[in-house]
């Protein structure tokens, strides 16, 4: 798979760079409250600035539906960008995402390289999530070339994402994909394609349905499947095991089961958690014990795989010479319930493989327990992420595609 990058630009010199950035970023009373995103967003940014172009930046925030929402408006989003970027970005809050000011303001760009305006949050026009080419095509009117960078949307048909790329192609202008987009699709090709054996995956999180497209792409193509988390126990349960009042989806037995039954048949090893660390609530007051996964008592639930499961899953880990990881193993948020999710990252962090971490909640871990430097590569997608790894063409990727 190769995509069209920044390389492939040419020389964008005065002229108005259209780039697609995930900064849905999470707020509290209009603050930022983690500028992960903003800072991935860096690289490409600076770099078509030190290049002469100037910048139309746009991104979604949170869920609107199409209509605005006063608190999910982009302007703490424009000041921490400004502060990181070292220069004024303009914003003008609107009541959607286009008005004749904010035209004006993109025209005006290409006379004054090294401007950046920030568009308002994009889902505040139904167009967006509708793929609307007539969106689209507005849109295209206030750029000459197009760079995503939105690794965390490619999976949506938006018409950011999608129709507007299309528009300028068809139109004879350059779309390109930006540096975070281009380290994600290079690290997760790894995983995908060409995958160092043994290929250990570690999945965690709550529901088993969210993932299930995962695990059945994943059995065809790893050794070894580590699953813990909430949503262990539905595997657990439809074995027959007794699981207390832990999280569990009855109607999703038959699709463990099946998913189970592959794994054996290719010689898959499924892991499951041995022992769990269980409470009656999810406080940290709760007087907790460990038990085994498969005898959790009623009136309790499994909040943390426990230590011999993390002994068992670190020696898989130990084995390995790919590993991905998405989801936690427990709720981790809560101190005491943590030591599962911690034990993990720290036995793939200290592992010698080539190391992929994607989710938020996986992020988050690394990110509290201070392993960033035992990650390979940190993917700021999760469900991209995941849709990536299960085979599926995405549609923003897909239209930056070189033909073959």
């Amino acid at each position: 798979m190769r995509l069209r990058t920044l390389d492939d630009l040419g020389d964008v010199a005065g002229r108005r760079v259209f780039v697609r950035l995930d900064l849905n970023v999470p707020l509290a009373d209009g603050v930022v409250t983690d500028d992960a995103r903003i800072r991935a967003s860096m690289p490409t940014l600076t770099e078509l600035l030190e290049r002469g172009a100037s910048i139309v930046a746009a991104s979604h925030l949170g869920r609107p539906h199409g209509r605005v929402d006063e608190s999910l408006r982009l302007g703490p989003v424009a000041e921490l960008l400004a502060e990181l970027l070292g220069r004024v970005v303009e914003y003008v809050p609107t009541d959607g995402v286009l008005s004749p000011e904010v035209e004006q303001s993109c025209k005006a760009l290409a006379f004054e390289p090294g401007r950046v305006v920030l568009l308002e949050n994009l889902r505040f026009d139904p167009g967006e999530e509708a793929n609307d080419r007539a969106f689209a095509m507005r849109l295209a009117d206030l750029a000459d070339d197009y760079v995503d960078d939105a690794f965390g949307a490619v999976h949506r048909a938006h018409a950011s994402v999608a129709a507007l790329p299309e528009v300028l192609g068809e139109q004879g202008r350059t779309t390109a994909a930006g540096r975070l987009l281009q380290r994600e699709v290079d690290a997760l090709s790894r995983l995908l394609f060409e995958p160092a054996r043994p290929y250990v995956a570690v999945l965690g999180g709550a529901k088993v349905s969210d993932k299930l497209g995962t695990i059945g792409a994943l059995v065809e193509r790893v050794d070894a499947l580590l699953v813990g988390g909430a949503m262990a126990f539905t595997f657990i349960a439809a074995d027959g095991g007794s699981v207390g009042d832990s999280l569990v989806e009855p109607d999703r037995f038959d699709e463990v089961r099946a998913a189970r039954d592959r794994a054996d048949e290719r010689g898959v090893v499924l892991q499951l958690p041995e022992d769990v660390v269980v409470a009656p609530d999810r406080t940290v007051e709760a007087p907790r014990h460990t038990v085994r996964a498969s005898e959790v008592p009623t009136g309790e639930m499994g909040l943390d795989i426990g230590p011999r499961t993390v002994e068992e899953f670190a020696r898989s880990i130990a084995d390995a010479k790919t590993i991905m990881w998405n989801g936690p193993m427990g709720a981790f948020e809560l101190e005491p319930f943590g030591a599962g999710t911690r034990g993990v990252a720290t036995a793939i962090a200290g592992s010698s493989a080539f190391a992929v971490a994607g989710g938020g909640d996986s992020l988050a871990a690394v990110k509290k327990y201070g392993l960033e430097d035992g990650f390979d590569h940190l993917s700021t997608g999760g469900g991209a992420s995941l849709e990536f790894l299960e085979g599926r063409e995405l549609p923003g990727i897909a239209v930056l595609q070189v033909a073959t």
